[in-house]
């Protein structure tokens, strides 16, 4: 008598290959379970909203005034001139034709990049020594022109900012260079220090932006 009658053939051994298979297909199918069991207990988070750019402080010469010296004044928010000039260049680019180039002096800025994305396209950024006034900003907007910008210490009080404002941006200005109308500002008013009882939203105000005529002058490219 054959010694396997009475087995079953229907099963198969828990080490052959066909067991170890459906082992294998059954872990993944689990597996693939908790994944989507994880995935779907996960709150779904809402993208960041980009943080919004500070308005730039800044007063400008209206058309017709007398250019002299400087054709307005910018009171930046802190010496970080790579966060700085994008809020800058948004509102000049719009008035001016986009800015290019910018200059500065480097004895108030601890670093001075290269270059600046602003807005879609990049701005060089060069410093010279002797020839810029350390309290100025110089702008070229390519094939248009050049300007000259008052820079207020960023720690000035709004009132002595006001003031500055209005000064280098006024119709007929003072034919004044930017250092001497800080040197002014201190000796008449004790300095640019903050103002006691000025808050963060009145400093703000202090310096109106008004629209400008194009320059007058070409600065050939450095």
């Amino acid at each position: 008598m054959d010694s396997t009658e009475g087995t079953s053939h229907t099963g198969f051994h828990a080490g052959s290959s066909s067991a170890r298979d459906e082992t294998r297909v059954a872990a993944e199918a689990a597996r693939r379970r908790v994944r989507v069991m994880s995935a779907t207990l996960l709150p779904t988070l809402p993208p960041p909203e980009p943080a919004a750019v500070p308005a730039a402080r800044l007063a400008l010469k209206t058309e017709g005034a007398s250019r002299g010296l400087l054709d307005g004044a910018w009171w930046p928010r802190t010496r970080d001139l790579p966060s700085e000039l994008p809020a800058l260049t948004a509102v000049l680019d719009t008035l001016w034709g986009r800015i290019t180039r910018v200059a500065v002096n480097p004895e108030h800025w601890p670093v001075i990049p290269r270059k600046v994305p602003v807005g879609g396209h990049v701005v060089k950024v060069g410093w010279f020594t002797p020839e810029i006034d350390p309290h100025k900003l110089l702008l070229l907007s390519y094939g248009t022109g050049r300007w000259d910008l008052l820079i207020i210490p960023p720690e000035t009080g709004a009132e002595s900012a006001s003031r500055l404002m209005a000064a280098a941006s006024g119709h007929d200005g003072p034919p004044l260079t930017a250092s001497a109308l800080i040197a002014a500002e201190e000796t008449r008013y004790g300095g640019t220090a903050p103002v006691s009882g000025v808050s963060p939203e009145q400093a703000d105000r202090a310096g109106p932006v008004t629209e400008t005529g194009p320059a007058d002058r070409l600065l050939a490219d450095r």
